[in-house]
C-alpha cells in the first residue's frame, strides 16, 4: 500500500483530530483495548487512530467514532461546501 503523503500544515489538523479521539475515549472512561475491541480494530491501529495518522483507513476512524458515540460527525465532513457552491454558481452564470 502507497504511503499517503500529507503536507506538515494538514498533518497538524489530522493530530489534533487525534487528539480529540483520545480525550473523547478517556471522557467516556473508556480503555484503549475496549475501544479497539469494539470497533474491531487492533489496539496498534486505535494507536494510529489516536495519532491522526493518514494512513489509517477511513473505515477504522469511522468505527472508532462509532464506538464513541460519534459517527454523526462524519455525516458533517463537506457538508457545508461554500467554496464548491461558489464555483456552481459561476458556472450557472
Amino acid at each position: 500500500m502507497k504511503k499517503q503523503v500529507i503536507l506538515p500544515k494538514y498533518g497538524i489538523l489530522l493530530e489534533k483530530m487525534g487528539e480529540n479521539i483520545k480525550l473523547a475515549r478517556k471522557r467516556r472512561k473508556l480503555t484503549a483495548v475496549q475501544v479497539a475491541e469494539r470497533a474491531g480494530i487492533a489496539r496498534s491501529t486505535l494507536y494510529l487512530v489516536e495519532k491522526g495518522d493518514a494512513g489509517v483507513a477511513m473505515g477504522a476512524y469511522f468505527n472508532v467514532l462509532r464506538v464513541l458515540g460519534l459517527q454523526d460527525d462524519f455525516s458533517r465532513l463537506a457538508a457545508d461546501d461554500a467554496f464548491g457552491r461558489k464555483l456552481q454558481d459561476l458556472a450557472l452564470l
